[in-house]
């Protein structure tokens, strides 16, 4: 059974579908089976992942609102990165108003990977930067969120905003959920501003936070344009050593949760 993960934050511009494709290919890299489910309109984890959005004659939104549509109808494979993906394209835009007509609204995703989440180790969703009927199917799904976060004061104040809609999804809708990690990137150590609060942010949440820390990284922002995951754009790049290093502390933060559970 898969370990399924959210990685969302209710702030745009942080990182969130560059740490879901890079996180799917180093677990990918570590020999772990990964699907990345894009949820977002935008469809950049698609992209990202070298595959043509414009070109996918079915994609999530299909998944979700006909239910004549398999996922072996959808699922595609990113060849360079190692992992399969639900891509998606701005036709999912136009789902919110179907699915808010459609029995058993909320669980809709849910319903869709249960059917293969014992083909895969690691189930990652591309979350959209909003608080939608999409970002609650992938709530509701979920075992846990994994928040990609910039150390900037605005950046605290929306993470308060999502621990808030967690908490609320955990008491109406999904009560296993919880905040597997805050992950602190485009991370600059000469910025005094970001020191402090990532200091800020470790006495507050302490082991939530990932020891990990991805750095802001020229390479990172210019593997998408290349349809590939940076660390087969530019392995030597900081950016991608980072994301190596985060792919085997997820996967030890798992292991260490399971033996925690074991012994219960």
């Amino acid at each position: 059974m898969a370990y399924i993960f959210c990685i969302a934050n209710q702030k745009g511009g942080v990182g969130k579908t560059t740490t879901a494709v890079n996180t799917a290919a180093a677990l990918a890299k570590k020999r772990k089976k990964v699907l990345l489910v894009d949820l977002d309109a935008q469809g950049n984890a698609t992209t990202g992942s070298g595959i043509e959005k414009s070109e996918c004659e079915l994609t999530i939104y299909d998944l979700l609102v006909d239910p004549d549509v398999k996922f072996e109808d959808v699922v595609r494979r990113c060849e360079v990165g190692g992992y399969d993906v639900i891509p998606s394209n701005r036709e999912l835009s136009a789902a919110e108003l179907e699915i808010a007509e459609l029995e058993d609204r909320d669980n809709l995703l849910k319903n869709s990977l249960a059917k293969v989440a014992d083909r895969y180790d690691f189930i990652l969703i591309d979350c959209p930067p909003s608080l939608s009927l999409i970002t609650v199917n992938a709530l509701c799904c979920a075992m846990g969120v994994i928040v990609p976060m910039q150390c900037e004061y605005y950046a605290m104040e929306g993470l308060s905003d999502l621990v808030a809609t967690i908490n609320r999804v955990v008491a109406n809708k999904n009560p296993d959920l919880k905040v597997i990690g805050v992950l602190r990137v485009m991370y600059s150590p000469r910025i005094s501003l970001q020191n402090l609060v990532s200091n800020e942010l470790m006495e507050t949440f302490g082991a939530v936070v990932f020891d990990t820390v991805i750095p802001r990284n020229v390479s990172l922002a210019e593997a998408p344009s290349f349809g590939k995951p940076v660390m087969y754009y530019r392995k030597s790049s900081t950016g991608a050593k980072a994301y190596l290093d985060f792919g085997r502390e997820l996967i030890r933060r798992v292991k260490d949760e399971v033996r925690a559970e074991s012994k219960e």
